[in-house]
């Protein structure tokens, strides 16, 4: 599953990610994760590890302030992971 899933894994720019948003399909990625890590578990239904990084507020969805500031920065890249129906996203160190 983890060869598949990075497969997905690559940068992307803020717009490519626009519908995604739109359908609430975004899933912002604590740095200090893994995002293959992470596709695994969704993938596999793994609700304890899931729910325990969300309770630590390590899986988080973008806020207001994201969506309204990220269509601002035109050259903003994020690292994405496609597990469907969600695309997991976190900033690429500057």
């Amino acid at each position: 599953m983890r060869e598949q899933l990075a497969k997905t894994l690559g940068e992307v720019f803020w717009t490519d990610l626009r519908t995604h948003t739109a359908r609430d399909a975004v899933i912002v990625v604590a740095a200090d994760l893994d995002l293959l890590d992470v596709g695994e578990a969704m993938a596999a239904n793994d609700t304890a590890a899931v729910e325990a990084w969300i309770a630590a507020g390590k899986l988080t969805k973008p806020t207001a302030a994201d969506l309204a500031r990220w269509p601002q920065q035109h050259d903003l890249r994020f690292l994405s992971l496609v597990v469907a129906p969600f695309v997991l996203i976190r900033q690429p160190p500057s």
